[in-house]
């Protein structure tokens, strides 16, 4: 569909469609710039934020069966 066509077509609707059409075409570019906005977590940004305990590599108990 060209633009002109598309202005063509919406030329032709009554005013309170138009409204609404005005009223969709405006969620759907604050949709759009929401989507866009997003940032990105960038990587190390939680560094220092929790710890690891010092027997994190250690065997566990429940699997002293199975080794």
């Amino acid at each position: 569909m060209t633009t002109t066509t598309l202005i063509s077509k919406i030329s032709t609707l009554p005013n309170s469609l138009k409204q609404e059409l005005m009223d969709y075409v405006e969620s759907l570019l604050k949709k759009h710039q929401a989507t866009k906005s997003k940032k990105h977590p960038k990587a190390g940004c939680m560094k220092g934020t929790f710890e690891m305990s010092a027997d994190f590599n250690a065997p566990l108990d429940d699997f002293n069966e199975y080794m």
